[in-house]
This record gives structure tokens, C-alpha cells and sequence, in this order.
């Protein structure tokens, strides 16, 4: 017998601690709202904290396949394309931090972790209202009529999570000041930017990143710029063309390239939420985005998900199954994880400061910055555990009856 676990969110998180957690034996089911598994967005960085675990978890022939390992980052002034500063990536980050850095379409890292789940592991339609733990586990009841049982539950269930609400209480989203609008270009028609490449163009009042995806057919890009409060907290709003126009108006012909290939355009309003004091009851604790939703300037969101889903699956799967094991495996999760995503909250908030108007041409600007992260690149979340003293957790006082639907 194993511990029998529901994870709440079919979504990078939620599929990594599934997958995770399967790959350890333990008895795992996936409840996701929608009706189908679905991945939207564009594209994303993969840090080498989490392609070390990606490939543990058996990814590595897919990643090679479909993802972009990046030769350099290069900075350049917003209204020439003049480069003003380099860092070289490739195959020294790799040896530096023991694993790639790469660039993948969300899309394509979600199908990857599908597939290391058996189908009847995962399942669609099953939006939770309510849940209670008592002695002998966690009651699940969804909008459909339906109810399981399991050991533990994990709320993987994004930045607007039910299960956080019931745990950590409400609480009001921040917003940064800022909006991106991002999309998707085919290679072919920006000829001039180089598909083994990342490129910034910092400019007075926006940035653009701009980076490959598919490998290397296409490239996503992102244009982060002041905006007043007012969009909705989601980050697959629609955008408007129009609006990407007219803020890189007068900007280098390889930005206006990508403006004029541009398709259908995302607006994403730049929120994120104060760090929790807590994390965990009894029973139930979260991950990813339900615990710590973060800003986009580390490039981390998705690569912290990732290691909060192998950090909790090696602890329950070391978990003795009585309520006492369980109880300690979640404060010891959270008292490895939370300390060190807060630190990544907080100084993605950090990378939020405005670029000089002409790029960072400072000597070692962008050399710097890349430093600034190095910490976070070369975590290896699974050594963290094995270095960290095991003791015993006080006990969580248990959920009692939340009700999770308005």
C-alpha cells in the first residue's frame, strides 16, 4: 500500500508532481476544472534547476527534440539594433551549471509531462468546491456530484487556486505596473534575428525579449511596458496588434519585423501576491503558482513549480503513511521550499526596474545581471533535501470544511 494522493491543476506543476510522484510509486490522481488538458500561451525558459530534474524525470531526448538551447543573450539599443552587450550561454552555462539552459512553447513541455501519466490518472470536468480533513485523510467534492478520498492533497491550481483560499485565506493580488504583450513569429519572417540566439532591446519606457521556441522555427516575444491598473489578473488575455504597434513606434527594424509578423497578440497583466507564512495544514499543501505566483523577470515561474513538485515527492514518498509521517513530509516540503521562493518572488520584483534609455551598456551589465540569478540556476533541489537534516515537523493543525465555490 502507498500513500494515495490527489493533485488539484492538470497544468505544469500539477503534471510534474503527478509525474514525480507516479515515478515513486506512489497512488496519484489528477483532478483539472477543464474539460480537456490544455496548455496555452507561448514560449518559456527552462533554467538549468529545472532541466537537471526534466531530464531525471526522463525528458531529455524530448527537450533536445523541441526546446532551444540559446548560444547567448544579446542586449541591444532599442532604436538601432546596435548590440550593446553579450552573454554567452550554450554550452558554458551548461558545463557551469551542470545542466542546459533551454527555450520551449508551454504547449510542448505540457504534452511532455502528459505523457509520463498515465491517462487514467488524470481527470478532466473536475472542479473542486469543498474539501475537509479528518482522521483518516482529505474528503474531495467536486462541482459535478462526485467526491474521492485521498491521503494528501495538493493544490497545483494556479495563481487564482481555491485550495490557497481555503489555507492561506484571501488575499489581494499586487500589481507591478506593468503588462506584457507577447506572441508567437515564425523564424522565417525575422530574418535578421538568429534562432540560436536570445535577444533584449531595452528602450526608455519597455523592454522586448525576444527568443526562440520550436526549435528554432519560430521565436516568441515579449514586450513588457508600463500600463495602469485595470486588466484582469490572467496572462492569456487577449491583446490588440494595435497596441503592440504603437508602443514600439520608432524602435530597431528588427523589432518593427517582429511587429509586422506579429498574429494574434496576448496581453498579460503583470500581477503577483505577497509570500504566505504558510503553505500546509495537516494534510493539503501547494505548489507552483498557488504558493508563491511570481513576476516573469527571473524567468522562473514554471522551473520553480517544477522543483516544488520533485522537493514534495521525494518527501511523501519517504513519508511513513500514518497521520504523523504525512504531517512531517509537508512542513519539511515547505520548510525546504518556502524560504527559498520567496527569495525568487521577491527579487523577480527586483528585475522589474526600468532599463537605461539606451540599453545597458554598462561595462558587464548584462554579465551582472546574469549573476544576479546564478543562486537560482544552480540549485539542485534534490541535493537540497539530501543535505538538509530530517527532523520531526510540529504537527498542523487540520483543514477543517472549506467551501471553495462562491
Amino acid at each position: 500500500m502507498s500513500l494515495k494522493v490527489a493533485v488539484i491543476g492538470a497544468g505544469l506543476g500539477g503534471l510534474t508532481a503527478a509525474a514525480a510522484l507516479y515515478a515513486r510509486g506512489l497512488d496519484v490522481e489528477v483532478y483539472e476544472r477543464g474539460e480537456a488538458l490544455r496548455e496555452q500561451g507561448v514560449g518559456m525558459h527552462l533554467g538549468p534547476n529545472g532541466t537537471r530534474l526534466l531530464e531525471r524525470l526522463g525528458l531529455g531526448p524530448r527537450l533536445a527534440e523541441l526546446a532551444v538551447r540559446p548560444e547567448a543573450l544579446e542586449v541591444r539599443a532599442f532604436h538601432n539594433g546596435a548590440k550593446v552587450a553579450e552573454q554567452e550561454m550554450g554550452e558554458a552555462w551548461e558545463s557551469r551549471f551542470r545542466a542546459p539552459y533551454l527555450t520551449v512553447h508551454r504547449g510542448d513541455l505540457h504534452r511532455m509531462l502528459a505523457s509520463l501519466v498515465p491517462d487514467d490518472r488524470v481527470h478532466t470536468g473536475r472542479e473542486l468546491v469543498r474539501f475537509a480533513e479528518d482522521a483518516d485523510g482529505v474528503l474531495l467534492e467536486f462541482a459535478d456530484g462526485t467526491t474521492a478520498r485521498a491521503d494528501v492533497l495538493i493544490g497545483a491550481d494556479g495563481v487564482h487556486s481555491a485550495v490557497r483560499r481555503a489555507v492561506a485565506g484571501e488575499d489581494a493580488p499586487v500589481y507591478s505596473g506593468n503588462s506584457a504583450l507577447r506572441g508567437l513569429v515564425d523564424a522565417a519572417d525575422v530574418p535578421d534575428l538568429d534562432p540560436t540566439r536570445m535577444y533584449m532591446f531595452a528602450g526608455p519606457a519597455a523592454r522586448v525579449l525576444c527568443y526562440p521556441v520550436d526549435g528554432g522555427r519560430r521565436f516568441t516575444y515579449v514586450a513588457v511596458t508600463p500600463s495602469p491598473e485595470g486588466d484582469a489578473e490572467s496572462w492569456t488575455s487577449a491583446g490588440d496588434r494595435a497596441d503592440l504597434d504603437a508602443v514600439l513606434a520608432g524602435w530597431a527594424p528588427e523589432v518593427r519585423a517582429l511587429v509586422d509578423a506579429a498574429g494574434e497578440v496576448r496581453r498579460w497583466a503583470l500581477y503577483d501576491r505577497a509570500p504566505l507564512e504558510r503553505w500546509s495544514t495537516a494534510r493539503t499543501t501547494l505548489l507552483g503558482d498557488a504558493a508563491h505566483p511570481m513576476l516573469p523577470h527571473h524567468g522562473q515561474g514554471a522551473n520553480q513549480a517544477v522543483e516544488d513538485a520533485v522537493a514534495l515527492a521525494v518527501c511523501l514518498a519517504r513519508a511513513t503513511e500514518d497521520a504523523e509521517g504525512i504531517t512531517a513530509a509537508l512542513e519539511r516540503y515547505e520548510a525546504l521550499r518556502r524560504p527559498h521562493t520567496t527569495r525568487v518572488q521577491l527579487g523577480s520584483r527586483e528585475g522589474a526596474r526600468p532599463a537605461p534609455p539606451r540599453g545597458d551598456a554598462r561595462p558587464g551589465g548584462v554579465a551582472a545581471a546574469a549573476e544576479d540569478v546564478t543562486w537560482i540556476l544552480d540549485h539542485d533541489v534534490e541535493a537540497a533535501l539530501e543535505a538538509a537534516p530530517e527532523e520531526d515537523a510540529p504537527g498542523a493543525e487540520p483543514a477543517t470544511v472549506a467551501a471553495l465555490a462562491a
